[in-house]
């Protein structure tokens, strides 16, 4: 499993969750202390937003806890919002294409979690795509694939709801082709003005979730495991959740996929 922290809110260096705090990203890359594995090696990235629409990224498949280039970055670089993920590889070898974030136009994604069985789905999922964004895939992960997926069932239009009929429709494939269904997904996306987090599986065993305030003018931080002790601070983030961060703060809702329409979508596979 992957651990990231992203942020929103009055601009802030990225140090600030990267890797100052006692339980910094960059600490979670070698000593995780809320997920399977301890160790996230298998490459980092950042994206952050400035004064044009579209994210600037970084990433390495270098661990976090090597890249001096990280810490220089993180220390200069000041962003009202931005992502930044360490990587557990479970689909997808250590190639830079296959860390997180991953943006398309203006949107950036990161996600902690897996699909079970996700070669024998992934055929399926990738004909889902039109031409545009199937060519815009560039990894070969199932979280790349995913965001792709949302993309296509209207993320842009309506973010929450095009997440809820992705996850849907992913789990009704994996019923059809192999009679089951395991979907662990903690995921965070952006558009550049408002954070999304959703924080869900099939199983009720989701990656954890954090959310506290930070900095000033109202400002949140949403992470895999609280990035210092004082417990009080933060807020564990329910399985079956959405968090939205916005100009009015954070707001939190139930996440449950909505398979209306994925039936009809998995006949036509």
């Amino acid at each position: 499993m992957c651990r990231w922290a992203a942020y929103r809110g009055d601009p802030l260096y990225l140090e600030e969750l990267v890797s100052s705090p006692a339980h910094s990203l960059i600490e979670q890359s070698h000593c995780a202390t809320r997920a399977p594995s301890a160790t996230n090696g298998d490459g980092f990235g950042i994206a952050w937003y400035g004064d044009r629409p579209e994210p600037g990224r970084y990433r390495d498949v270098l661990p976090a806890w090597s890249d001096c280039n990280l810490k220089s970055l993180a220390r200069q670089i000041r962003s009202p919002l931005f992502l930044a993920h360490v990587r557990a590889a479970t689909n997808g070898g250590t190639r830079r294409d296959n860390c997180h974030p991953f943006v398309h136009e203006n949107w950036s994604f990161m996600h902690n979690g897996q699909i079970a069985g996700f070669d024998r789905l992934r055929r399926q999922l990738e004909n889902m795509l039109d031409d545009r964004l199937f060519h815009a895939r560039a990894g070969s992960t199932d979280s790349e694939l995913l965001f792709l997926l949302a993309l296509q069932l209207g993320l842009k239009e309506k973010p929450l709801e095009a997440m809820s009929e992705t996850i849907a429709f992913v789990e009704r494939l994996s019923r059809h082709l192999t009679g089951e269904a395991l979907v662990r997904f903690t995921a965070a996306f952006s558009d550049g003005d408002v954070l999304y987090a959703v924080r869900y599986a099939t199983d009720r065993r989701a990656p954890t979730l954090y959310a506290a305030p930070m900095g000033t003018g109202g400002g949140y931080c949403l992470v895999s495991e609280p990035l210092n002790d004082e417990a009080d601070t933060w807020v564990e983030i329910p399985d079956g959740s959405a968090v939205v961060l916005s100009e009015n703060g954070l707001d939190a809702a139930l996440f449950k996929p909505d398979d209306t329409d994925a039936a009809e979508l998995v006949a036509a596979q």
